[in-house]
């Protein structure tokens, strides 16, 4: 059965590299995206000898089984193209690329996949990332030593695990089966892309419905937009839905697209271990990836180590800061308040207090400094009350003639207004007229 959909593709060499490394197929059946490594030709080579061996499988199949026997055959003799590569041309030795591929097998999306390009499926108004990165930083996620925000822009991000090489003549691929659904759409692309527009601008791009050529110049720009540090290839297949058959011979773009009997320029120097585990800013006919030899991952790995205990450190470090400064806030706040005075009362006398009339929790702001022996019960009314309120002091001295202007009224005597009986008048007894 011919697969019953609509498919674009894009590669553009981004706003800083001067070559083009990435290549991209869409035909009939066969999608893939490859992102070349390898200094200024290697990585053209790798991924134009990749897509040339995919190629070929842009047919029907009779069954999934069929589909990815053929995916990794075809893989594993591009691997072996590209040891020979290397042989005949030693300028070449240590070019790669990453693999993602998908054949389209009746109501089936057959996936293989090596390296950090990616493979999207967007379905039901949701966004999901089909593969998986062989990245080390990946692992380091796998593993929770960091989240997926740190490792957009952890700086070993382009270091890979697994990549199709001139190092492995059996790569392993990622080899799965899923079912595909009319109006799916998949998204194939480089992280030329994925790392520069995250999965929420992605969906948004997907939301609208355009065909896949347009969508796929929108994304392009949000990369271009973004400033496009890589080459940057997106791959977009609709299964049924809206938009038609295209019709027509595949598509090819990138390196892929280019004639192979160029000649090969003069590699760019390979980075030194010292330039892998200290990098500055590539310049833009050098590698973005590597696949380093084990003792360079060990020494990864130890670096990641040193760079978490000093992360910890540095939060350690930064919260005893914050916690001194609050301490220092807090103390000092403190000692303002006791240049404060009141006159407040304790349970029967007039009192003077040093601090204010609040609390922290348990912590008392105020203490006693002085008890005036001057009893509430002495007291007017009102001065009973004012003091019970208590009475603000500018100063101690304040206070003590606060209190003594109260001593002086505690004891005064009280004014008397019982009123004066009227005189009974002596003789008959008879209220005088």
């Amino acid at each position: 059965m011919v697969f019953e959909g609509s498919s674009a593709a894009i590669s553009h060499t981004g706003k800083v590299r001067s070559n083009n490394q990435d290549s991209g197929y869409s035909g009939a059946n066969l999608f893939v995206v490859a992102d070349g490594m390898g200094g200024h030709a290697g990585g053209d080579v790798a991924s134009s000898i990749a897509i040339g061996r995919m190629e070929g499988l842009d047919h029907t199949y009779p069954s999934t089984d069929d589909a990815q026997a053929a995916l990794q055959a075809a893989a594993t003799t591009a691997a072996g193209d590209l040891i020979r590569a290397a042989k005949e041309r030693p300028e070449l030795a240590g070019l790669g690329t990453t693999l993602s591929a998908i054949i389209m097998v009746d109501d089936y999306a057959v996936i293989g996949h090596i390296g950090d390009s990616r493979i999207y499926l967007y379905r039901d108004d949701e966004l999901t990332q089909i593969t998986a990165d062989h990245t080390f930083v990946q692992r380091l996620v796998d593993s929770g030593r960091i989240t997926l925000e740190e490792a957009r822009y952890h700086p070993r991000r382009s270091v890979l695990m697994r990549v199709l090489s001139d190092m492995d003549i059996a790569p392993d691929l990622d080899m799965f089966v899923m079912p595909t659904l009319p109006g799916d759409r998949w998204l194939l692309c480089s992280d030329g892309l994925s790392g520069v527009v995250d999965e929420a601008h992605i969906a948004k791009a997907m939301r609208v419905g355009l065909p896949p050529g347009r969508t796929a110049d929108n994304l392009l720009k949000q990369a271009l937009d973004g400033g496009a540090p890589d080459n940057v290839t997106v791959v977009i297949v609709d299964v049924g839905g809206a938009h038609p058959l295209s019709s027509g011979t595949a598509t090819i773009v990138g390196a892929a697209a280019t004639p192979s009997d160029i000649p090969v320029p003069a590699p760019a120097p390979r980075p030194s271990l010292t330039g892998w585990l200290h990098p500055v800013r590539q310049a833009a006919n050098e590698p973005t990836h590597f696949e380093p030899a084990a003792a360079y991952l060990d020494e990864l790995i130890e670096e990641d180590q040193r760079r978490g205990r000093r992360r910890r450190i540095g939060w350690i470090a930064a919260l005893l800061a914050g916690l001194l400064l609050l301490a220092g806030a807090g103390w000092l706040g403190y000692q303002w308040t006791q240049t404060r005075y009141y006159v407040g009362a304790d349970e029967d006398s007039v009192v003077i207090f040093r601090g204010v009339q609040q609390s922290l929790g348990p912590i008392s702001l105020s203490t006693e400094v002085e008890d005036t022996g001057i009893l509430l019960a002495d007291l007017a009314p009102y001065q009973r009350s004012s003091v019970e309120r208590t009475i603000n002091a500018r100063s101690l001295a304040d206070a003590q003639a606060i209190t003594e202007r109260l001593a002086a009224n505690a004891h005064a005597p009280l004014p008397d207004i019982t009123p004066t009986p009227t005189p009974t008048p002596t003789g008959t007894g008879e209220p005088t007229p």
